[in-house]
């Protein structure tokens, strides 16, 4: 990109404000970022040279698209190529958050391997557990794919029907209430933020457990603590939460023995980061090439024809 444009680089270090972005951005054309970074309406506004914001992420709910379609700004993500990746971190967490392993390994460290009677660390079975997975796209699929190796019987509930092949398509209701393990493969939305809530924890079994690699606005996190502590599931494992960052070792999240968390790490593999970076650089070249973004995100089609990134339909 250096060779193509003039660039203004963040620092390592802490990421970047609002009112930091502001400046760094200036009035530059297009600003390459990663999902949390924000992107305001405020800052939108006040970089009025602004044409593209390209995310090198797939989630893009830290950007007012709102905004950015006013003001036809378009903007990109990199969908597609860490599915593979995630659907890994997905199996790993239902692994150690079903059959307890974070415990028995804290167990290990304390020094209480002799502790470890018949019936001590149990956990429950993977393996011909009914899995059920809300968001069936391109991750939720390869988790599927991953699930058939354990002899799991799958079933999906996704807002947007498609061909789902030999998985049984159900009702979030009916799918929470059937299945052992729920894993959570959808994008942060008006439609999504709080979905699992008290409500819906109440409708799954006592013995399921609940995994989020998505965004931890769809869970409510609260009712979740709730759930865990009193019984209304066995288990979650969690890679991303509400508030994000999260230093604090107090935080009550943190200290529940049946859930396994992670710090946002779903597609931190140097194959997964690297193919990121490249396909958002990838949409910054053809933005200055003038030919249109690769991957824009759905809501910013409008705005890529008014800037003439888009060959209109």
């Amino acid at each position: 990109m250096a060779e193509r444009a003039c660039l203004r680089l963040w620092p390592e270090g802490p990421p970047p404000s609002a009112a930091q972005l502001v400046d760094l951005i200036g009035d530059a054309s297009v600003v390459l970022c990663v999902n949390g970074d924000p992107i305001t309406r405020d800052l939108l506004e006040a970089c009025r040279g602004l044409r593209v914001v390209a995310m090198a992420s797939v989630g893009y709910d830290s950007v007012d698209l709102e905004a950015a379609s006013r003001l036809n700004i378009a903007v990109s993500n990199t969908p597609g190529v860490l599915a593979e990746t995630v659907a890994d971190t997905t199996l790993a967490l239902i692994l150690w958050a079903r059959r307890a392993l974070g415990v028995a390994e804290r167990h290990l460290r304390a020094g209480k391997w002799t502790d470890n009677g018949l019936w001590n660390l149990l956990g429950l079975d993977i393996h011909g557990a009914t899995l059920g997975i809300v968001g069936y796209g391109s991750i939720g699929r390869a988790v599927a794919a991953r699930a058939a190796g354990f002899g799991m019987t799958v079933v999906a509930d996704d807002a947007r029907p498609r061909d789902a092949g030999a998985v049984r398509l159900l009702s979030l209701d009916d799918l929470l209430r059937e299945s052992d393990i729920v894993t959570l493969h959808v994008p942060l939305t008006n439609r999504t933020r709080g979905m699992i809530g008290e409500r819906e924890l109440r409708l799954m079994k006592p013995t399921a457990t609940l995994i989020n690699t998505s965004r931890g606005g769809i869970i409510d996190q609260q009712a979740l603590i709730r759930a865990l502590r009193e019984g209304w599931i066995h288990s979650a494992g969690l890679d991303v939460q509400q508030h994000e960052p999260n230093p604090d070792p107090a935080d009550p999240l943190l200290s529940l023995p049946n859930l396994v968390v992670l710090p946002h790490v779903g597609s931190a593999t140097l194959a997964a980061r690297s193919s990121m970076v490249d396909l958002a650089v990838d949409n910054v070249l053809a933005c200055l090439d003038g030919r249109p973004l690769l991957t824009p995100v759905p809501e910013s089609r409008r705005s890529m024809a008014d800037n003439g990134l888009l060959t209109p339909p």
